[in-house]
């Protein structure tokens, strides 16, 4: 019996990990890169690639941001996440970005998770009896059985109309619900509102501006399958500590262990393969005037040595600049400038409202900062700095000695001959500010 075969070739199958996509990415100023990534690539995966490109420093905060303009609304893509993902979701004719930034908040409540859960919010099972330090609060968020409930009032956009409305809301495992009857949570009197396994929570970009909401603190759970701005869940706290729990918890609620792996995934590898830590635990006042280096633990005697140093080295300064033919007595400040001009925390001409808006989007903690040139008198400088959720800016000044110029924070009772030994002091020391400089908010050109 005879049989005709006949020869089939079939088409060659591209493994998902050698498939490639063009994306565009953003950063603060709105300039963009575009870059060939695989299609299974994380957002830890593109910040590491941004990283290395642009030869920055890798603290572990840079993060890659959903930005949906045509919502009005933005989040942190998790680390894990996938982009293809994110970027399905996403409407043809729809003005949606990748953003890369630094977020000093994205891990920070498991470092300072009493920071991020005041306990008027917060309800712990009867088996903690109602106290526990921090790592046990973390624990009952990561663990599916003990998860603690938050609660608390909140503005509700009313469906399909422009007025908000002041409810009690309650967040569990669940989901979230509202109540109907005052702070009351028996189960009759509970409505549903929304749950995280096919949504995510995002933050409102100009709340009042844009969705007439009471405060400018404004969050909303999104669909991962609907869009449209009327499917969306739309809430406002009164304050940026009560929304920043409600984020937090609503995050750790969707993902869980998930978080915290993606948080200690990059210090296993940093032991796995050490490197110089950049950790502000590594900055400490240090003695090298005698036989044996020694650390300084008293803060006023410290304070004198950075003084005494800084003095020390501007009249170095002095005598290098007279070598070279500059007169000795007094600094250029033409010099001045170039020093702190080169400086990632320099933000020359930002306004107060700007710096605001970059220290929020970088992340309101503690030691978050940025120095600029003053709008009401040129010829200061001004520090915006975070602290408990809340930005200040402290005023630096130039003080005239005999024709010597310093700048100081604190009526020239404190002098530096530049900002960038001010700003090393205050890293290193508290001094007149509520708290050291931590953080300093970076802009990069992609």
């Amino acid at each position: 019996m005879n049989f005709n075969t006949r020869r089939v070739t079939l088409p060659a199958i591209t493994p998902l990990c050698l498939q490639k996509r063009v994306i565009k990415v953003y950063n603060e100023d709105n300039t963009s890169r575009a870059v060939e990534v695989p299609t299974d690539i994380t957002a830890r995966d593109i910040c590491q690639l941004f990283v290395m490109k642009n030869h920055c420093i890798d603290d572990h905060s840079w993060t890659l941001f959903e930005h949906l303009s045509h919502l009005g609304i933005e989040r942190t893509i998790e680390d894990h996440e996938s982009v293809m993902e994110v970027l399905s979701g996403w409407g043809v004719d729809t003005d949606s970005r990748l953003y890369f930034r630094k977020n000093y908040a994205k891990y920070e409540f498991f470092n300072k998770p009493l920071d991020f859960f005041p306990d008027h919010m917060v309800s712990l099972s009867s088996e903690t009896n109602g106290i526990m330090n921090h790592s046990q609060l973390i624990q009952t968020f990561l663990n599916s059985s003990t998860c603690p409930e938050i609660h608390g009032y909140l503005h509700a956009k009313e469906q399909g109309r422009k007025s908000w409305k002041k409810f009690y809301f309650v967040l569990r495992r669940s989901g979230l619900y509202f109540s109907n009857k005052g702070t009351s949570k028996e189960p009759r009197h509970l409505q549903f509102i929304a749950e995280f396994s096919d949504g995510d929570v995002y933050t409102l970009l100009s709340a009042k501006k844009i969705h007439g909401a009471p405060t400018d603190y404004g969050f909303c759970v999104k669909s991962t399958k609907r869009g449209s701005p009327r499917d969306l869940k739309l809430l406002c706290a009164d304050d940026e500590q009560t929304r920043t729990c409600w984020v937090t918890a609503m995050r750790l609620f969707k993902y869980g262990l998930q978080l915290y792996q993606n948080f200690i995934q990059p210090h296993q590898k940093q032991k796995a393969s050490p490197m110089r830590s950049i950790s502000e635990n590594s900055l400490v006042a240090m003695d090298f005037s005698g036989h044996k280096s020694r650390v300084i633990e008293n803060p006023s005697e410290a304070l004198s040595v950075a003084v005494e140093e800084g003095l020390s080295w501007r009249r170095k300064s002095c005598h290098r600049l007279s070598s070279h033919g500059s007169p000795s007595t007094s600094q250029s400040p033409m010099s001045n400038i170039a020093l702190h001009m080169a400086q990632p925390w320099f933000h020359s001409k930002l306004s107060r409202d700007e710096a605001h808006r970059l220290i929020t989007q970088q992340g309101l903690i503690d030691g978050v900062f940025l120095l600029r040139d003053s709008q009401s008198n040129p010829k200061t400088f001004v520090l915006s700095l975070c602290h408990t959720q809340r930005i200040k800016h402290f005023q630096i000044l130039p003080v005239d000695d005999e024709g010597d110029l310093f700048y100081s924070l604190d009526d020239g009772h404190t002098r530096f001959t530049d900002l960038i030994q001010l700003v090393e002091f205050y890293q290193l020391n508290r001094g007149v500010l509520p708290c050291k400089l931590k953080h300093h908010c970076a802009r990069i050109t992609l």
